[in-house]
């Protein structure tokens, strides 16, 4: 007995919707130009940093992975690429890569803070000086105009480019610390003796021609007299501290004559643009005997 042939299922009828495909089409019309302006970013930032290599993100990740060792200039590029990294990356994506690195998100953004500050060729002396990632990353507190400075072989915060080249990382930090902290103690000073002026600013405009000039020659008696107590106090002991210290066997006297130098170049400054005599060597007796009795008054 023949079987009964087992029929088709029916087709279904889709009907296409027009709408939702034009509206598939436009969201992928904007994703690529999305796509388009992030990889035109992308180019641009790379030319900035002079970078040549393959942009594609496993490439950038074998990079980072390549110089993720103790070097300055490994730092320079591990930075470049993260900088790279984190453009060609999606939003809210970079975070998951750097853990698949196994790089803290702080580091990582040492690293990129490095690769911008120091990217610029000025401050190749600086980044050959460091010659360490950890000394590079101290080096991080100073600014724009500082590391110019430095980079042009002058003295920045007490350091030369030979100082950053001989000492240690715990040594560097120590002094990069210290010349902060006496830098904030500074500000404090000018700060309050700013506000001291400027209240003797305003005693002054209600005060007589004569107690005006008498004011006004105390005021500047007093400021010297602390400018001279700090350089006879604290600096000298801070010499006699740096003369007596044996932990080493360096000379500390290019370094002391550094600080001196800076002091002498101040006072240099201020007597050129006054147009003031040098009285220094006492050839002018009778004005310093007027200017011992305003310290005293």
């Amino acid at each position: 007995m023949p079987r009964t042939p087992t029929p088709l299922p029916a087709v279904a009828e889709h009907t296409l919707d027009e709408a939702k495909l034009a509206e598939l089409q436009a969201a992928r019309t904007a994703m690529a130009v999305v796509d388009f302006e992030g990889q035109e970013n992308l180019i641009a930032l790379a030319q900035q940093f002079g970078y040549k290599d393959a942009l594609s993100v496993g490439a950038l990740e074998d990079g980072i992975r390549f110089y993720q060792q103790r070097t300055a200039e490994a730092c320079m590029e591990l930075g470049k690429r993260l900088v790279l990294l984190k453009e060609a990356t999606q939003h809210g994506e970079f975070k998951s890569r750097l853990d698949l690195l196994g790089i803290e998100d702080r580091m990582a953004r040492r690293f990129m803070a490095a690769a911008v500050k120091f990217s610029k060729r000025a401050t190749l002396p600086v980044l050959n000086a460091a010659n360490s990632q950890s000394k590079l990353l101290e080096l991080l507190v100073l600014d724009d105009s500082e590391l110019a400075e430095l980079s042009d072989g002058g003295t920045v915060r007490g350091l030369t480019v030979d100082d950053v080249d001989r000492m240690g990382v715990r040594e560097l930090r120590a002094n990069l610390r210290e010349a902060r902290a006496d830098k904030v103690a500074d500000d404090k000073l000018l700060a309050k003796k700013s506000a001291e002026i400027d209240k003797l600013s305003r005693r002054i405009a209600k005060a007589a021609p004569d107690e005006v000039l008498l004011e006004l020659q105390k005021e500047a008696t007093t400021l010297m007299n602390d400018a001279l107590g700090c350089i006879r106090g604290q600096l000298r002991q801070a010499f006699i501290a740096l003369t007596n210290h044996e932990g080493g066997s360096a000379d500390h006297s290019s370094f002391m004559a550094g600080l001196l130098g800076q002091v002498q170049a101040d006072v240099t400054a201020l007597r050129t643009e006054f147009d003031l005599a040098d009285v220094s060597n006492a050839r002018d007796q009778e004005l310093l005997a007027e200017q011992a009795q305003w310290a005293k008054d």
